[in-house]
């Protein structure tokens, strides 16, 4: 087939493609290869038929899975003297605070590959001791005896005066190692375990995420392009060389989808629900995706701009067991693509989110699902039996013990979304939750019933939201100046310099792509504390951004203080470029719509006649009301009683509570 762009997102699961014509949109998934991401991806490639002028954009799970399961690059982090151990020492915050034996995170390069440089630079950007030639000549001999693959380098206040991680970084690639990452490029701001963390897991996935591009760039003859963190794009040129931008691009690529398909729908204020093989992301957007700083993967921080998303380990593969107490516990631990779940009929016996439904009868085999997957029912009742005592294991047991199971998974999503919503300031009601991934429109009313929202929109490709976000996130590039000044008039020109700066940096970057559209912010904190919230600025109205920050603090923790000093402890900038809009090519206009009755079992217990309709045979205008399962190739939506369904203008199911459920 013609493609003029693909898009492609990597799950624990499946991997998943979307082909865009210029006027015809297709999709499809294959089973995702966890011992080499590369292979499904090649191999979805091959079967679309990449010409030169192609351009193939990919979320990828290679620098996360890299740093989850400490598979990356052999990594030296090179340090002021004295200060090795920061990266072991962090904020001496316990995550477990109760526990007597806490468990700590395992710190990601070792106390031996941890060296040090004699030199100093001051808060203020002064030198205050140059950089020691004889230092740096036994480092680069410890360098060379160690052998890295890769190093990176954090220097005491290096953002405010580069030069010596420079000089770092040139005698260390004369020494042989091939990656090194230096602090003032890979985040330029102050907190020094935060950019010491930060340039380690840039260092230690890069050779990783290299090796996994190259072999793409092999198989490819077209434009290869990166989604980061943010859900923008880059050519895989320059995400190679910061990859830690990219360790969560595919969870912040669907949330780029579920934007731009509600906002075809007329809805702008979403929150997203993409509930996937191994895992359910959750993000909100009151007209814009909110970003964040302060992630961590694999407990590790990372003070990367991205998009602001809780993850649960409750998906479709989430698997369920009965712990030393009795208690049913779904997850983390996942079936993921190999074996899968036991419905899927490929070796797996553990029981699933997936089975559960299935025994439900809300997932059937009414269509065959990605990669040709044919559901076993007989599989998926045997799993659920392991849950059950050999004299309990009745049709009426089984589906109690399917719909706890399904209540349980649920509970984990509610809690998530209770997290990006109402911890954050916001009331869920005002919003419309847009379901997706695989298993995320089985599970969209329940989980709005649970939040009292009354509206849900699945997409027209909803198990293939985040690939088709690839192809609709912006190019996007980020940029950021410490300035730790007073908010106030006499900063205006300190603030106005750093600004230009940083557009004149950008204007650099997108000399190829495009003209950037610029987008400023501030981070702003009362005097006194440690932490900061970010407000837009116009221009440099200063007056403006703080009442908006005294606002977003009242809405954040209940409280501001207007009266009080207002510090600038960064200044942003965002620069943009649009990709191509993503064509639509209309709803199916089928000769008929055909239903039938099953038997299906909610979470009350009872048995209700459910309508099943293929979702490709609905056409604009469509309505119904539950309970009815419409299947796809990609995903299925189950729309309880109480729930109505539309297909609106832009082939979106729109589903309405029209009865409220008792509280």
């Amino acid at each position: 087939m013609a493609a003029a762009r693909v898009g492609v997102d990597v799950g624990g699961t499946f991997t998943d493609f979307v082909v865009d014509t210029g006027t015809d949109i297709s999709a499809f998934k294959l089973s995702s290869t966890p011992g080499d991401p590369a292979d499904a991806v090649i191999e979805g490639l091959k079967r679309i038929g990449i010409q030169m002028d192609t351009t193939v954009v990919h979320g990828s799970t290679v620098a996360t899975n890299a740093v989850l399961e400490r598979q990356g690059a052999r990594t030296v982090l090179v340090t002021t003297a004295g200060f090795r151990d920061v990266l072991e020492i962090g904020r001496q915050q316990r995550s477990e605070l109760y526990a007597i034996s806490p468990s700590r995170p395992q710190v990601l390069i070792d106390r031996k590959l941890r060296l040090e440089v004699d030199e100093r630079v001051g808060a203020d950007g002064t030198v205050l001791q140059t950089l020691d030639p004889t230092s740096l000549e036994k480092l680069v001999r410890r360098i060379r005896r160690l052998k890295p693959e890769s190093a990176a380098v954090c220097l005491l206040f290096s953002f405010l005066r580069p030069s010596h991680e420079r000089a770092v970084r040139a005698a260390l690639r004369n020494a042989g190692v091939r990656w090194v990452s230096i602090s003032s490029e890979v985040l330029p701001e102050h907190r020094e375990y935060e950019r010491s963390s930060t340039t380690a897991v840039d260092a230690y996935v890069g050779p990783v995420m290299g090796r996994y591009i190259e072999k793409l760039k092999k198989s490819i003859k077209g434009r290869l392009w990166i989604v980061q963190s943010n859900g923008g794009v880059l050519k895989s040129a320059e995400a190679v060389k910061a990859p830690v931008q990219s360790v969560l691009s595919g969870p912040a690529a669907g949330v780029e989808g579920a934007r731009t398909f509600a906002r075809r729908s007329g809805f702008d204020h979403i929150v997203t629900l993409d509930m996937g093989g191994t895992s359910t992301d959750v993000a909100i957007c009151p007209g814009q995706p909110l970003q964040r700083r302060d992630a961590e993967v694999g407990g590790l921080p990372i003070a990367i701009p991205m998009t602001d998303i809780h993850t649960v380990g409750a998906g479709g593969g989430s698997i369920a067991r009965v712990d030393e107490a009795g208690s049913l516990r779904v997850g983390p631990k996942s079936a993921g693509a190999e074996p899968g779940p036991a419905a899927y009929g490929r070796g797996g016996t553990e029981p699933t989110v997936t089975d559960a439904n299935v025994v439900l009868g809300r997932l059937s085999g009414v269509n065959d699902l990605a990669d040709d997957v044919e559901i076993d029912q007989v599989a998926a009742a045997r799993a659920m039996d392991q849950l059950l005592s050999l004299r309990s294991s009745t049709t009426e047991n089984r589906r109690r013990a399917a719909a706890t199971v399904v209540d349980v998974a649920n509970a984990h999503m509610e809690r998530a979304l209770r997290v990006i919503t109402l911890e954050r300031g916001y009331d869920p009601r005002d919003f419309v939750l847009v379901a997706f991934g695989g298993a995320g429109p089985l599970h969209g009313c329940d989980l709005a019933d649970r939040l009292q929202m009354s509206r849900v929109l699945v997409p027209r490709h909803p198990g293939v939201l985040s690939a088709l976000g690839a192809l609709s996130g912006e190019h996007r590039r980020e940029y950021a100046a410490t300035l730790l000044r007073p908010a106030t008039p006499q900063s205006l020109v300190a603030l106005r310099k750093a600004f230009e700066r940083l557009e004149r940096n950008a204007r650099r970057d997108f000399h190829s792509t495009g003209r950037p559209k610029m987008h400023r912010s501030l981070e702003l904190r009362y005097v006194g504390q440690s932490f900061e919230l970010a407000v837009p600025i116009v221009g440099d109205d200063m007056v403006s951004a703080v009442k908006a920050f005294h606002q977003r603090h009242q809405d954040r923790f209940a409280h501001s203080r207007p009266e009080a000093d207002v510090e600038i402890v960064v200044a942003r900038l965002a620069a943009t470029v649009p990709q191509a809009e993503l064509p639509f090519t209309g709803a199916p206009s089928p000769k008929r719509k055909p239903s039938f009755t099953r038997t299906l079992v909610v979470s009350g217990g009872s048995e209700l006649n459910a309508r099943v309709f293929v979702r490709d045979m609905l056409p604009v205008g469509f309505r119904a009301r539950g309970p009815v399962v419409i299947a796809q190739d990609d995903a299925t939506t189950w729309i309880p009683p109480g729930w109505r369904v539309q297909v609106d203008g832009q082939s979106a199911l729109i589903l309405d509570r029209h009865q409220k459920k008792p509280l």
